[in-house]
């Protein structure tokens, strides 16, 4: 048969055979094509890293058809042992299992144009390990606090306002004076800030700023305000399209240079190592310490599903074990 006759012949439900034959690197191109109009931004250039650098090198070659579930768990296998770029070390289970879904996702797109593939994702696991959260103690909140509020500016608010609403570092830098009601007592969140890759990187700028909606439905919310949040931040009140963070309608503060002002508050307060979202992980603690509803809380933070809330959040501290543990009483 001629390559023109080939091309030509309908393979199985109306795909052509030429389609059979292409590697899988092909695949997934033409599946990252497919969503790229269907994702946001930051989803398609997480997508393309993945395939790029994780992906492609190792199984790009291969006909998918050859791509059966013991290659699976040996390309699993390397991924988790030597799956870094700088070859020191695996890759983490969290890492592998998105790399997993847009392998699985790419699969079931040749397999809508009538390609047999032979790998039992379901046979495939990986452990994710509880990553360990960090809580800042009573001790650490109250040194920190102290910092804050002492020769107090907007980008202290903005660690301050943190620590007692829970909201996320680019949703902070995102955040407005006309998202911000005084007399309410609100904070309203319904965009995000980023730095991204650019979808098509030129030598002058390879990365840029993007803002967007938050990353799923019900992480725009409101948020109401306590008091004491209210008197701390009602000094720094600016115009309504000005930045919380620099007071300003054209400058604003990144989420990497908001992290970097932070890890300067942590050294200076002496406070054990933390990162930005360690403000989020305490405020969420205070809280079931505190009592809250769990679905409130859900809300609050902009969960997806309380089932979230409650698989992160709801276990005692040793504080609150100490409690109860010094509630029961001997029997002699």
């Amino acid at each position: 048969m001629s390559e023109k006759v080939f091309q030509k012949k309908v393979g199985k439900e109306g795909k052509d055979l030429a389609d059979i034959r292409k590697n899988y690197g092909d695949w997934l191109d033409e599946w990252l094509d497919f969503r790229r109009v269907r994702v946001k931004e930051s989803t398609y250039i997480r997508y393309r890293n993945m395939i790029n650098n994780h992906i492609r090198p190792y199984l790009g070659k291969y006909l998918i058809q050859e791509i059966d579930t013991f290659c699976m768990e040996t390309y699993v296998s390397r991924l988790l042992t030597n799956g870094r770029l700088d070859q020191e070390g695996g890759l983490s289970p969290k890492s592998i299992l998105d790399i997993l879904t847009v392998v699985k996702e790419s699969f079931r797109y040749a397999g809508f144009y009538g390609v047999d593939t032979v790998c039992c994702f379901e046979h495939v696991s990986v452990r994710r390990k509880q990553k360990e959260m960090r809580v800042l103690s009573w001790r650490e909140e109250k040194e920190l606090v102290t910092l804050l509020l002492s020769d107090i500016d907007s980008y202290k608010v903005g660690v301050f306002l943190s620590l007692y609403t829970g909201i996320r570092l680019g949703e902070l830098c995102a955040l407005q004076w006309k998202d911000v009601s005084l007399t309410d007592k609100t904070i309203k969140i319904c965009k995000t800030m980023q730095r991204l890759q650019k979808p098509e990187p030129d030598e002058a700028a390879r990365t840029h700023i993007i803002i967007t909606e938050p990353k799923s439905p019900m992480a725009k919310r409101m948020i109401p305000l306590p008091d004491f949040v209210v008197g701390v931040i009602t000094a720094f009140e600016s115009l309504p399209d000005h930045y919380v963070l620099t007071g300003s309608r054209e400058r604003f503060a990144e989420p990497r240079t908001m992290h970097n002002r932070f890890k300067t508050y942590i050294n200076q307060s002496g406070i054990e190592d933390a990162n930005f979202h360690s403000l989020r992980h305490t405020f969420a603690t205070r809280c079931i310490e505190s009592g809250f509803d769990i679905k409130s809380l859900s809300e609050i933070l902009g969960h997806s599903s309380v089932k979230i809330t409650l698989d992160k959040y709801v276990h005692s501290s040793l504080e609150q074990k100490r409690i109860n543990m010094d509630k029961l009483k001997a029997c002699y």
